[in-house]
């Protein structure tokens, strides 16, 4: 039974996942190595990644701060309208991302009512991933706070210590396994993301994610140069996520 049900998930995971891949990745590099880096080093590609990879990094850096901040206040604070906000933290889980981003359109695109407007920005782009990623860093964090022990951090009050000594030296280190766990899937969440920047980019070059990119390839035909660009991707992915594993197994060898 065992081996049968191994050998069905394998056959379920090729035909989801990898044969998918391998298929991507064959196409990228169709042309050999030179057609491959002629594609992945256009003007364009070159931007859209530089943007995709740095709007990324900056969200997984915000998310890591606050996202521990929410995780801090849901689990050690209680106040009314607490199942709200847990509700609301989840729902970019549930939202189609293009109405997300029609959400996000109506608030900071062209008239907002709160008179921001991102429309056709880099900071629009990083505020839809912001969106988009919200989730993790909190449900990551969020059960490793719950089950922490509160005595290392009451002896430490007791001994003088203030509560940003107390965070800093006891839960910190603690926390930060699951912190950056959560920033790096929400970084790999924010490097495929599409649906909600698609609207409030508004599609222009100078804030065209990579996504986008090489959904206008495709238009064009140019299966290869989309392929290729979808190849970096994943290849960026695929190391976050590998980090990601070599780092939870060295937190769970120290215990």
């Amino acid at each position: 039974m065992s081996g049968l049900g191994l050998g069905t998930a394998v056959i379920w995971l090729s035909l989801l996942v990898l044969i998918p891949l391998a298929a991507v990745v064959a196409k990228a590099f169709g042309g050999g190595w030179s057609g491959f880096w002629h594609a992945v080093t256009r003007h364009q590609a070159v931007q859209a990644l530089e943007l995709t990879v740095g709007s990324s990094l900056i969200v997984s850096l915000i998310n890591a701060v606050m996202g521990t901040l929410l995780a801090w206040v849901l689990v050690r604070d209680s106040f009314p309208g607490k199942r709200l906000v847990e509700m609301v933290i989840d729902l970019p889980f549930a939202l189609p991302t293009i109405v997300a981003g029609l959400v996000l359109l109506a608030v900071y695109g062209n008239g907002s009512p709160i008179h921001l407007d991102l429309y056709a920005t880099q900071r629009g782009v990083a505020f839809a991933l912001l969106f988009v990623t919200l989730p993790f860093v909190v449900r990551a964090v969020q059960p490793v706070l719950m089950a922490l022990d509160t005595e290392a951090e009451l002896a430490a009050a007791c001994l003088g210590a203030g509560p940003v000594t107390v965070f800093r030296r006891i839960v910190l280190p603690l926390l930060l396994p699951a912190i950056v766990s959560g920033a790096g899937l929400g970084f790999a969440r924010a490097m495929g993301e599409y649906g909600t920047v698609l609207l409030l980019s508004g599609g222009l070059a100078k804030a065209q994610v990579s996504s986008q990119y090489v959904y206008g390839q495709i238009q064009n035909y140019d299966y290869v140069g989309a392929a290729a660009t979808a190849t970096v991707l994943l290849f960026i992915s695929l190391a976050v996520l590998v980090g990601l594993d070599l780092l939870q197994r060295r937190a769970a060898r120290r215990g």
